[in-house]
């Protein structure tokens, strides 16, 4: 092979690699292009997750009702114009019925009592029998410790504790609900329950209500060691605090009647037709001969189990002394079942009372919630409702008493718009007249 084609086949052999340029436009359009994909199809998968998680997870995990108190209906209240004709005879008078068994005469009576002694040791057995009573009724009482911790002036951790007493009013096994004393345990960083049998255990407030100073507590039964029985705490079983004439019952004072926790007091009602005016409700007060302590609090139980009344944490005054006085529970009743779910009472701002079957008959009052004031700023006071005016429909409900007033406005929320019917006296005369109120909430 000569040299020359030996060189052009060493040349042929020979290959030169070019890098080929980059161009940094559209490199930097298809980085942009990819990311903002990634964004849009990254927010599309956040907003589906949002749309359906909960919709998955309510199907896998099916979300109950919080439970709540729901107490059993009191015995309905009579309409006044039931009431007028409740005195109006439908037959003639006829001959007394027959009476059966011993009638016994007065000196009969006297006579038999003469020959009853009493001594020390019926005495003694007579108390014997209420300790034993109020023994057992305890297992309904609580003993909540409210706990505030403070940091001094040497940054030292300090706690303050206050007690006052509580009532069990509601157990499902799930959940425990405790009625309490409010401004006792508005400012407690920790809330501690302390039982008959000494058992403790955390709760927390559910709700509150400042007008009557009582809150409901929650303790969340599923969360407690298996060694708890959630059958040793029974509920409190409620009697009426509107059944006839209550003055000379005899009543156990049970919590803290004395502003000592686990104090008892014995003694009778000595009035329970004094009724307690509030903004918005009214509240029937049960007057005792028991002499209390400084902040009371607890409950009042009849001799038949019942709780009947809630002791007003109240400093004495002069008129009732330091006897220990309470709320009448049917006319908390719907109040409690609103705390119980949490919810907040709706606020109207109207104090006032019922209209009396002799004004009515007298001066053609109308039957109603009477307004006697209307508080500053409030919502009615807004909407123009004015002293003496009527309310006889709240939202198409019927209102005969100022209680009727009252449940129907529990029924409402903060917000809401409702449509108030009064009678107002115009020119001698009583007219209709209707008022949309937006309700506010109670500060």
């Amino acid at each position: 092979m000569s040299d020359s084609e030996q060189n052009n086949q060493s040349d042929f052999l020979i290959e030169k690699i070019k890098v080929k340029p980059v161009n940094r436009k559209k490199l930097i359009r298809k980085t942009i292009i990819t990311a903002a994909m990634a964004v849009i199809f990254g927010l599309i998968a956040c907003f589906t997750f949002l749309i359906l998680e909960p919709v998955i997870n309510n199907w896998l995990y099916p979300e109950e009702e919080p439970p709540f108190v729901l107490f059993p209906e009191d015995q309905e209240e009579m309409s006044p114009e039931d009431m007028l004709a409740e005195n109006i005879p439908t037959e003639s008078p006829s001959e007394p019925p027959e009476q059966e068994g011993l009638v016994l005469e007065d000196e009969q009576i006297q006579e038999i009592l003469s020959e009853v002694t009493l001594d020390l040791e019926n005495y003694g057995e007579l108390y014997n029998a209420l300790s034993a009573y109020t023994d057992r009724l305890n297992c309904y009482m609580v003993t909540v410790t409210a706990v505030t911790s403070n940091v001094d002036w040497f940054q030292d951790v300090q706690e303050s504790r206050n007690l006052c007493s509580g009532v069990i009013i509601y157990n499902d096994g799930r959940e425990l609900l405790i009625l309490s004393n409010y401004s006792t345990i508005k400012s407690a960083g920790r809330l501690l329950l302390t039982f008959y049998d000494n058992t403790i255990v955390e709760a927390q407030m559910r709700q509150w209500d400042k007008e009557t100073d009582l809150a409901v507590l929650a303790v969340d039964l599923l969360d407690m060691p298996e060694e708890f029985i959630v059958e040793d705490f029974p509920v409190a079983p409620l009697g009426s605090s509107n059944a006839g004439n209550l003055a000379g019952t005899p009543v156990v004072a049970l919590g803290s009647p004395m502003g000592v926790s686990d104090s008892v007091g014995y003694g009778i009602i000595t009035s329970s037709g004094s009724v307690l005016s509030m903004t918005d409700r009214n509240y029937k007060q049960i007057l005792t001969d028991i002499s209390g302590g400084r902040n009371p609090s607890g409950v009042l139980f009849n001799l038949k189990g019942q709780m009947i009344g809630v002791i007003i944490n109240s400093q004495p005054d002069s008129e009732k002394g330091n006897m220990i006085t309470a709320y009448g529970i049917t006319d908390l009743q719907k109040m409690i079942e609103k705390m119980s779910r949490a919810g907040v009472a709706a606020y109207m701002g109207i104090t006032g009372g019922d209209v009396p079957r002799e004004v009515h008959e007298e001066y053609s009052v109308p039957y109603g919630a009477y307004v006697e004031k209307t508080s500053m700023n409030s919502p009615a006071m807004r909407a123009g409702i004015q002293r003496g005016d009527v309310i006889t429909e709240i939202n198409g409900t019927k209102i005969s008493f100022f209680r009727n007033y009252g449940d129907a406005l529990l029924q409402m929320e903060p917000g809401q718009t409702v449509n108030v019917v009064v009678m107002r006296q115009v020119q001698g005369e009583y007219k209709e007249m209707s008022f949309n109120i937006e309700l506010g909430e109670v500060k």
